[in-house]
């Protein structure tokens, strides 16, 4: 199956089963916005609470933040993105539809990299258990014919935007021959910034009204109340504070379902640390977020490191986290040696002295940070992505969402085999005794089969029946989602056995 029907498939999948919708729908929607359903929260909920213990509770040196959205505006002009906080954008004259223009290039780079993986695919088909990779992409024509066009391009696209050369960019479409997806022509207007911040007033009147933006990011929450956190928390450095909230962005390519939004969520961290000593740090932070997201379990493989082309006006260092998603390798998380830009700045626009005094040099200084960030949202469709499975069984196909069982919105779905002799009764009193722990789903509706298949749907990793027997011997059938066995086990033994499964715990001991 095509990866693009693929993904067309998950879209509908997460409408279907409660997990995302378009948001504003009986209006005809509001672009790039979306609404998360009655399974999507828990999910997402289960995703921050991943990410927050994993920052928080694991390290004695992290602490918790949450900033308003609204914020005084020069923090904007300080931190550089009243001024620089731009994409490159292009219109497209003959369907009037605006693009950013180094996505078109990145889309070509990726065409190139699609071409090579065809032929190392059909070559790896012809030639079985025997075929070398490494030396067909060595070797092969068509493949080193690619390799090279998709190297002269990157060297093209790296220098034009690390000079801000929008001419050049232009040129680089033009050169590439990449035509409007709508139109299918090539008539091009010059590429030009746009600020991606939106603005609104602040004030009863609109005389007295002040100009302020909602947040692009969160990060700058954090680096205006660095002393406060400091001084109460008693904190030494190296230390951290971590946030969740949402963020703001006026995406003229907003795509790919939630993958790019105007409305989003990021979690994100600083870590303060000494002058000299933040390179040594970005290591380790790239080292640490990897085991997170590997820890899921959804293959190493579909994760890589994507070393920035273009530095941000405030690094000296950045990495991306990428997943490979039915569209391709993109990224998830970022993690960035934001050097010590943004509390100079702050210090600079404010007035104000935000230095540490470090004990053990006997000097005061600014700190430097390292920085990850990691979108709520994409790491939401990463997982739905990841789990989305059609499995041929010998009668029919089913749908399954193989969640990671601790991020999974219902751990537990309770069903009753008939509606009468008591085991309705029964299953009710399973739920009264686990729902304290685990989120759980009482379901009587269609028969046992129907409602397994809604269930691994749901992505809910436990499924139990209770029978006739079950009023006898206290026993219930526990049905496993993954591997669909079935076993017989003690009413009793039920949360022990969830339990072990849906543990944070579990899931940290893999980092």
């Amino acid at each position: 199956m095509a990866q693009e029907d693929i993904f067309k498939k998950l879209v509908a999948h997460c409408k279907e089963y409660g997990y995302v919708f378009q948001s504003s729908e009986i209006y005809d929607g509001l672009g790039a916005v979306y609404d998360y359903g009655q399974m999507g929260v828990e999910l997402k909920n289960n995703i921050k609470k991943y990410w927050w213990d994993s920052m928080v509770l694991l390290h004695e040196n992290v602490v918790g933040l949450d900033s308003a959205i609204f914020m005084h505006p020069t923090i904007w002009k300080a931190s550089g993105h009243v001024d620089a906080f731009n994409d490159p954008l292009i219109d497209n004259k003959d369907s009037k539809k605006r693009y950013r223009a180094d996505v078109l290039i990145e889309d070509q780079l990726a065409k190139y990299e699609e071409k090579m993986n065809k032929e190392v695919a059909k070559a790896a088909k012809r030639f079985g258990e025997s075929f070398d990779e490494k030396q067909f992409r060595e070797t092969n024509p068509r493949v080193l014919a690619n390799q090279e066009k998709w190297n002269e391009l990157h060297t093209r696209f790296s220098n034009a935007l690390n000079d801000n050369n929008l001419a050049e960019l232009k040129q680089i479409i033009e050169d590439e021959g990449i035509v409007c997806p709508i139109s299918g022509s090539r008539n091009w207007t010059d590429v030009r910034q746009f600020n991606l911040m939106f603005s609104t007033e602040m004030g009863s009147t609109a005389e007295g009204a002040s100009k302020i933006f909602l947040r692009p990011e969160t990060a700058q929450g954090i680096f205006v109340n660095y002393l406060n956190v400091q001084k109460t928390g008693r904190m030494k450095i190296p230390f951290g504070i971590a946030q969740i909230g949402k963020a703001f962005r006026n995406e003229i390519v907003a795509r790919q379902f939630i993958f790019r939004m105007r409305e989003f969520e990021q979690m994100e961290m600083q870590f303060f640390v000494r002058p000299g000593s933040e390179l040594d740090w970005f290591e380790k932070w790239k080292e640490t977020r990897m085991k997170w997201h590997r820890a899921l379990g959804f293959g190493d493989e579909n994760y890589r490191f994507h070393e920035h082309e273009k530095l941000a006006h405030y690094a000296n260092a950045a990495v991306d986290v990428e997943y490979k998603f039915p569209f391709g390798f993109k990224e998830v998380e970022g993690i960035h040696s934001r050097t010590d830009f943004d509390l100079s700045q702050h210090e600079q626009y404010s007035g104000k002295k935000i230095r540490y005094y470090d004990p053990e040099l006997g000097e005061s200084y600014v700190p430097f940070v390292v920085e990850t960030s990691i979108g709520v949202d994409r790491m939401f469709l990463q997982v739905i992505s990841a789990s989305y499975c059609e499995e041929q069984l010998e009668k029919d196909t089913r749908v399954v969402l193989k969640l990671p069982p601790v991020l999974a919105p219902v751990k537990l779905a309770v069903m009753p085999l008939v509606k009468k002799d008591g085991l309705p009764e029964k299953a009710r009193e399973i739920i009264d005794e686990l729902k304290f722990d685990f989120n759980c789903q009482y379901d009587e509706k269609d028969s046992i089969g129907k409602r397994y298949r809604r269930q691994d749907a749901i992505g809910t990793p436990f499924c139990v029946t209770v029978d006739h027997q079950s009023a006898e011997d206290n026993t219930v059938t526990i049905r496993y989602r993954d591997t669909m066995e079935q076993e017989r086990v003690a009413i009793a033994d039920l949360g022990k056995i969830i339990g072990e499964q849906v543990s944070y715990k579990k899931l940290f001991g893999k980092m």
